[in-house]
């Protein structure tokens, strides 16, 4: 692969949204939730607490961390215990699975060519009165979620037609209906270009660092055994799921190289190549004694 360049399905409710929102903090519950995913939702199998804190050992988490991560993943509704003598395993909740199933595809997407835009937008202009401004925080991470941008303020924007939908909910559901307005249309040729929209929209140079620093960790990895590989594999994904937070995916009309397309296409690659020898090595884990 060359070098890249350097040009720089959501979740709608902010519960479904938490096991996601955790893996961009970098903790141990952010990692518990990256190895729950990868390793066990696959299986559809129970998880031993002996399995989960190897794996969680090997990722740098010492033990009594480890186990803290799962009483708060188990509180938080997104696993459940089995007791088996003295053996206790994990199953993930319906709840996590869902949050597996409609999340996973958004990294997927960030290898895909947005090819097939047909050059409109998505405008929102909305204005917060003062007696709803506690909803303003909200109101922002939901459609920075979403992948929407701010040039200006009071103006949130996507190429994204499909998401209207999502984002209609979003202000319904904070009440700010009766000060939003929306537009979906091509740029009409008057002021600031679509380039010029996209570099006030959001923070594409530091996302692009972003995305130069992990290349540059996961571009030729040499894993020195099966566990190492295994531990490589969890680690290349974590860094993966935490750019649908932050990359809004545009086309490729307006970002043709852009690195984000690159390295999560080189990430995929990688597991694809390791995902044999990933779930062999899982199985003898969990399998135990570790």
């Amino acid at each position: 692969m060359t070098n890249p360049t350097n040009n720089g399905a959501i979740a709608e409710s902010p519960q479904l949204r938490q096991p996601q929102a955790a893996l961009n903090q970098g903790s141990a519950r952010s990692v518990l939730i990256t190895v729950l995913g990868e390793l066990v939702w696959p299986t559809g199998e129970p998880a031993r607490t002996s399995a989960l804190l190897y794996v969680m050992g090997g990722l740098g988490f010492e033990e009594a961390t480890a186990r803290q991560a799962l009483v708060r993943a188990a509180d938080s509704g997104w696993i459940t215990s089995h007791k088996h003598g003295r053996e206790v395993s994990w199953s993930l909740s319906p709840y996590l699975v869902g949050v597996f199933e409609r999340d996973s595809q958004r990294v997927l997407d960030l290898s895909g060519a947005f090819s097939d835009w047909d050059y409109r937008w998505v405008v929102l202009f909305i204005t917060v009165p003062q007696a709803q401004r506690s909803q303003r925080k909200r109101l922002y991470s939901d459609l920075t979620w979403a992948g929407f941008g701010n040039p200006a303020p009071g103006v949130w924007l996507s190429p994204h037609g499909e998401r209207r939908g999502q984002v209609s909910r979003v202000v319904d559901r904070l009440g700010l209906a009766e000060s939003t307005m929306s537009f979906y249309g091509p740029v009409g040729g008057v002021g600031l270009t679509e380039t010029e929209i996209v570099a006030k929209g959001w923070d594409l140079e530091s996302l692009a660092q972003d995305y130069r620093q992990v290349y540059a960790e996961f571009w030729d990895p040499v894993p020195s055994s099966d566990d190492d590989l295994l531990f490589t594999d969890i680690r290349a994904i974590g860094q993966l799921q935490r750019f649908p937070f932050t990359d809004p995916q545009l086309p490729e009309a307006l970002l043709p190289d852009w690195i984000g397309r690159t390295v999560a296409s080189h990430i995929k690659s990688l597991r694809t190549e390791w995902a044999g020898a990933v779930r062999d090595r899982w199985a003898a884990i969990n399998r135990g004694p570790c």
